[in-house]
């Protein structure tokens, strides 16, 4: 049996590509890019309205690590509020991609006033972790010793990869943050090889596969490939699981810089493409909706209360009439109106002073991309 693949030691950047191979991905992955965008940039308040789609990204990326949280449970979960407990795994599951969503508007956040920088990934490893699996594996800071990755438990000479060591590894991220901010004859390979990158040197104890996802949406927002910072490349990687391990195994085992380029770019013209699809659609109901609910509540509040829909597609009733901001009758009477016209579902019917949960299926559906509710 062959020991561990090790790091690619002087190998990043790549000194060359076989662009000939990359060249006739390189336009569709951009030009669904740019479509992607171009949506994006006609849905008023993304933010909100592509919400569910935050969440899904984050239960995918935690779930390519092995959780098993499902996007209803942790809506549900916030639904009901918490108590921090966090002692069953389907919980601390929940926990984890909670963090993710968390750690990512925080990064956001930084960018308002940074590049993106190692500062900020330390930032968002600090929030990934808190409190969840793992935090207590030096929150935000680069490991101190070495770390291998194989089965739960191996040892060193069992495992599948070995990263850089730990004395190198500061230099080693220094050189990854200043490749950020070089020109590149595509950032979208740029992206590519940044992200294996990431993978390869794994600078944290803990939590560096979700870290490497996160960075695509930031980077993709940093060099204005998209005007927010909304892209959500974990549904491929999760359904291509294996290819995507073994095509980042392969850079440091054999040097097929390429061959990972190749994949990743396919990954981003594909996601791009259904991101595309879930965004019309999201966009396609909001505008369908807004004509029918202010027929239905004859209210003006009935776009404020779409609104809170779309950014919490399952809540408390309680919730709605306390945080909403419209008035306790008017939007108990927006409630029953849209509940009676099976705009919304009761998922848990409030009884004596306990709310009831109500979850906005249409566009939960959207975002999962099939009929889950």
């Amino acid at each position: 049996m062959s020991g561990p693949v090790h790091y690619h030691e002087g190998q990043f950047p790549p000194a060359e590509l076989h662009w000939p191979q990359l060249i006739p991905l390189i336009g569709p992955a951009n030009g669904a890019v740019a479509r992607y965008d171009g949506t994006l940039s006609a849905i008023p308040n993304a933010t909100v309205l592509l919400s569910p789609l935050t969440t899904q990204e984050a239960v995918l990326s935690s779930r390519i690590e092995g959780t098993q949280a499902t996007m209803d449970e942790v809506l549900e979960f916030e639904a009901r509020g918490n108590s921090g407990n966090k002692t069953s795994s389907r919980e601390a599951d929940i926990w984890e991609v909670l963090n993710y969503r968390a750690a990512m508007l925080a990064s956001i956040d930084l960018l308002k006033n940074l590049p993106l920088c190692q500062r900020v990934i330390r930032e968002a490893h600090r929030i990934l972790l808190k409190g969840v699996r793992g935090h207590d594996k030096s929150l935000g800071e680069y490991r101190k010793v070495p770390n291998w990755i194989g089965p739960p438990g191996c040892a060193l000479e069992d495992a599948r990869f070995v990263p850089i060591s730990a004395e190198k590894l500061p230099k080693a991220m220094a050189r990854w943050e200043k490749y950020i901010h070089e020109d590149a004859p595509d950032k979208l390979v740029q992206l590519a090889i940044l992200h294996a990158e990431f993978e390869a040197l794994h600078p944290f104890l803990d939590g560096n596969g979700r870290l490497g996802r996160m960075c695509v949406p930031l980077f993709m927002f940093s060099k204005h490939l998209i005007t927010g910072p909304m892209f959500y490349i974990s549904a491929f990687l999760e359904a291509n699981r294996e290819e995507y391990y073994e095509r980042l195994l392969a850079v440091s085992r054999d040097g097929d810089w390429t061959g990972w380029c190749a994949f990743f770019l396919k990954a981003i013209q594909a996601q791009a493409e259904g991101n595309q699809r879930k965004a019309v659609a999201i966009l396609q109901l909001y505008n369908a909706m807004k004509d029918r609910v202010v027929e239905l509540t004859r209210s003006q509040y009935a776009i404020h209360a779409l609104d809170w829909m779309f950014e919490k597609a399952i809540f408390k009733s309680s919730d709605f009439v306390r945080v909403s901001r419209i008035p306790k009758p008017t939007a108990t009477r927006i409630l029953s109106a849209l509940k009676s016209e099976g705009i919304l579902q009761v998922i848990e019917e409030g009884r004596g002073r306990k709310p009831s949960i109500l979850a906005y299926r249409d566009l939960l559906n959207i975002a999962e991309g099939y009929d889950a509710f």
